[in-house]
């Protein structure tokens, strides 16, 4: 089996199996830094944490003490709350969702206007469906 050259940011270099992940290099270093671990960069190209990798480069981990890490936090969270929102109001239709510097933003077209009062409800449907 092949290995890929994963050069950490210190200047250590590991070998991996190739189609290792992201993970799976968080998880040898500690089961605590996988568990912060959100994303990765290799190459400085951000990735998903379960993408298999084929080539080794320039490794990094991104936790949520990175700036990046916080805005993949509010990428993601934009997505499950759309997919939420979704469930309750069939027919809303979503525009722009960017993450911004306080957090994220989603326009929503539809007849009922979300207010405060809405939130546990959307909060209560997503939990519902990630448990």
């Amino acid at each position: 089996m092949s290995a890929i050259e994963i050069i950490f940011p210190d200047g250590a270099v590991k070998d991996f199996p190739v189609d290792t992940t992201g993970e799976d290099i968080a998880a040898s270093i500690s089961p605590g830094l996988k568990k912060q671990a959100l994303a990765i960069k290799l190459d400085g190209k951000l990735l998903d944490l379960k993408r298999k990798l084929n080539h080794g480069g320039k490794f990094e981990i991104i936790t949520n003490k990175d700036q990046e890490g916080i805005e993949v936090m509010r990428h993601s969270t934009a997505h499950l709350m759309a997919q939420a929102v979704r469930r309750i109001y069939k027919q809303v239709h979503f525009g722009v969702g960017p993450v911004i510097k306080e957090g994220f933003y989603y326009d929503m077209d539809m007849e009922h206007k979300i207010v405060p009062e809405d939130l546990p409800a959307i909060e209560k449907r997503d939990e519902a469906h990630y448990r």
